[in-house]
């Protein structure tokens, strides 16, 4: 797979990105949130409005949000799943912590209410293709890998917000495997799609057990200071576990970052 960035006849995308989000900051960055739950939650600090077409992580681009030490911005894949995507709306709805959900596009269109329940709480509904094919986009077809991102915005629209059409409602992608293409990424950038990787991630597609994955990701998280971090809504021990990995976020000072792209307070909103 290959993550290199195409030459276009545009400014440097680095530069592109940097006075871009940097106006974000500005614009976009709130004081914390007010909540209705207490001093004792962790809550949710700001919000990053993040402009169209550019694309972030570490793992897979040479750069981040504008996020500082001890921010963290909280990511869930695959969903939404039964059991498991309710109990995480709820750890996050008692620490009124906002997060963002890659959602796969039949789970969505399985089940309508939790994707209008990701919106209505306020969290950024994204996109993470219709099926999730096995042999990622990077080894299929480019129309077929287009056909999946496009049918994956309509169908996770249409279970949100009950039409589709066009630019999706929240113009986040992230590659199922995080494995792209130069082709894909060029087409996603010309559709004003900003594309997620993580800076980092729990693992959570090993079987483990919750005090195994907390013990996992904060060390990590310790070890690169916050940035976006990877879960999956999909897994019983991530579900169990989200409620003490808050709680410890709160204890050793970290802060949470709510992303919505430009122009939305909260995504859907």
């Amino acid at each position: 797979m290959s993550h290199a960035l195409l030459p276009l006849p545009r400014p440097p995308f680095t530069a592109r990105l940097g006075a871009l989000i940097g106006f974000c900051l500005m614009v976009g960055a709130t004081p914390a949130l007010a909540t209705a739950c207490g001093p004792e939650a962790l809550g949710t600090a700001r919000v990053l409005e993040v402009p169209a077409g550019v694309r972030v992580g570490t793992k897979s681009f040479p750069q981040s949000l504008p996020l500082a030490p001890k921010e963290v911005v909280l990511t869930f894949d695959d969903g939404p799943w039964p059991g498991t995507t309710a109990a995480i709306l709820d750890a996050l709805k008692a620490e009124c912590v906002r997060a963002t959900f890659f959602v796969i596009g039949e789970n969505a269109q399985a089940r309508p209410a939790l994707a209008r329940r990701i919106v209505a709480e306020g969290h950024t509904l994204a996109h993470h293709t219709m099926t999730h094919p096995a042999a990622t986009l990077a080894h299929i077809p480019y129309e077929a890998a287009v056909a999946e991102i496009e049918k994956g915005f309509a169908a996770d629209d249409k279970a949100a917000y009950g039409t589709a059409g066009g630019t999706p409602r929240v113009p986040f992608f992230r590659f199922p495997g995080f494995a792209s293409t130069p082709q894909l990424l060029a087409y996603l950038e010309k559709r004003g799609i900003s594309v997620f990787g993580a800076d980092l991630w729990a693992s959570d597609w090993n079987i483990m057990t919750p005090d195994q994955e907390l013990d996992l990701v904060l060390k990590r998280v310790e070890a690169s200071h916050g940035g976006i971090v990877l879960f999956h809504d999909t897994k019983t021990y991530t579900a169990a576990m989200i409620p003490s990995f808050l709680r410890a976020l709160r204890k050793l000072g970290y802060h949470i970052v709510h992303v919505v792209p430009v122009g939305q307070t909260s995504a859907g909103h």
